[in-house]
């Protein structure tokens, strides 16, 4: 499967989010510096975020996008789905019909290959759904180092100040 490079943006931006203070946001421009991507691109992608609900967009000074709820309520699949949309990765056009023998087999039930795409992908969703946007900081938490916590806050204080 192929996502777009919007959702894998997105999810470092609500994480970026997520560390921050009840709130706090960041503008597309900051989140995007964050990462050295291209602010059109992540304003785009944080607007399809605030209509799905995820993020929200604050006015005036100290504005920006910050989470609309909390990182515990905010998961992976919220993050995908508002990006890709709601249509299924695997989209069974019922080619079994097709061709020199469309008359063998049932063709009231899905196929094979569309219930094991089917079963795949109701777990790819269910491991996405079960990861949280709190999970995440609490791991990227466990593994920073002191260092990295310092530039973080340094840069954070530069934004924000």
């Amino acid at each position: 499967m192929k996502m777009s490079e919007g959702v894998e943006w997105t999810a470092h931006a609500c994480t970026l989010l997520a560390a921050l203070p009840p709130g706090i946001g960041l503008s597309a421009a900051a989140l995007a510096e964050f990462h050295d991507l291209a602010p059109a691109y992540m304003a785009k992608h944080m607007q399809a975020l605030a209509r799905a609900g995820v993020v929200e967009s604050v006015r005036g000074a100290g504005g920006g996008y910050r989470l609309a709820r909390k990182p515990h309520d905010v998961t992976l699949w919220d993050i995908y789905e508002a990006i890709e949309g709601e249509e299924p990765a695997f989209r069974c056009s019922e080619i079994r019909q097709q061709g020199p023998c469309p008359g063998i087999g049932d063709f009231r039930k899905p196929c094979e290959i569309n219930a094991i795409f089917g079963r795949a992908e109701t777990a790819w969703k269910a491991e996405l759904k079960s990861m949280s946007l709190a999970d995440i900081v609490a791991d990227l938490a466990r593994k920073q180092t002191p260092a990295r916590r310092a530039q973080l806050t340094e840069w954070l204080g530069e934004k924000l100040g």
